[in-house]
């Protein structure tokens, strides 16, 4: 957000005992200069005049996607945890999960677009994993619709705390647990449900299914307060 603030600028700044925004804002900053520090305290006003505002498309256009996950603690209250699940080429879950209670909408039962579109802007702010190449994506086609809310992606969030594969992969790395029916799924078995429910009209499969998506997006909520808080710590150390 600032310019020429990098990660090793950063931490500089932190190592000064610069917690917050007003701070920086009240005080001398040693290695930016009188004049730079107007600017930077001029940012940072604005900055702040849009957090008031809960504004964080204003932190979509000023930060770039690999430092977005900073919004989250002061977003975390108005954001949503989405996941998909597809025939191979179509959608046929979409899965919204907004910290108490999981909506599915269904290819053939209620996946109406402006039924998913309503309910996605509920929400300030979108959490996926992968989601920034294949999730969101993939529902911008399904509706035609640019869909234009702050998103997080978790996938590289873990990926700068060196947790990388899949989500079933980390999620196991962090001892998160998945309930016994579904525990063993993966994406494969996720479009064999769907053919399976499609072909045999069996509500089993479909079941299964939507559990397999909710667990899918359940444990991003504990995935985002893990990885982002350690993410912290590594960029104040």
């Amino acid at each position: 957000m600032l310019d020429k603030v990098g990660l090793k600028k950063e931490s500089s700044i932190w190592n000064q005992g610069v917690e917050t925004w007003n701070e920086f804002l009240a005080r001398e900053v040693k290695g930016i200069s009188r004049k730079r520090k107007e600017e930077c305290n001029r940012i940072i006003r604005l900055a702040k005049l849009n957090l008031d505002y809960e504004n964080p498309l204003y932190f979509r256009e000023v930060l770039p996607p690999s430092e977005m996950w900073r919004i989250y603690p002061e977003f975390k209250e108005k954001a949503a945890y989405v996941d998909i699940e597809t025939s191979g080429y179509c959608i046929t879950v979409v899965g919204i999960y907004n910290g108490y209670e999981v909506k599915h909408f269904v290819k053939g039962f209620n996946m109406n677009r402006n039924a998913i579109l309503n309910e996605l802007y509920k929400y300030k702010l979108l959490l996926t994993f992968n989601g920034s190449s294949f999730d969101i994506p993939m529902i911008q086609r399904a509706l035609n619709h640019k869909i234009n809310i702050a998103h997080i992606d978790l996938r590289h969030v873990c990926a700068r705390i060196g947790l990388r594969g899949g989500l079933k992969s980390i999620e196991k790395q962090l001892g998160i647990k998945r309930a016994n029916e579904v525990c063993s799924m993966i994406g494969n078995d996720a479009v064999f449900c769907w053919e399976m429910f499609v072909h045999t009209g069996n509500k089993e499969y479909l079941d299964l299914l939507l559990q397999y998506n909710a667990e899918d997006v359940l444990n991003l909520k504990p995935l985002a307060e893990y990885a982002v808080k350690e993410l912290w710590k590594k960029v104040k150390a």
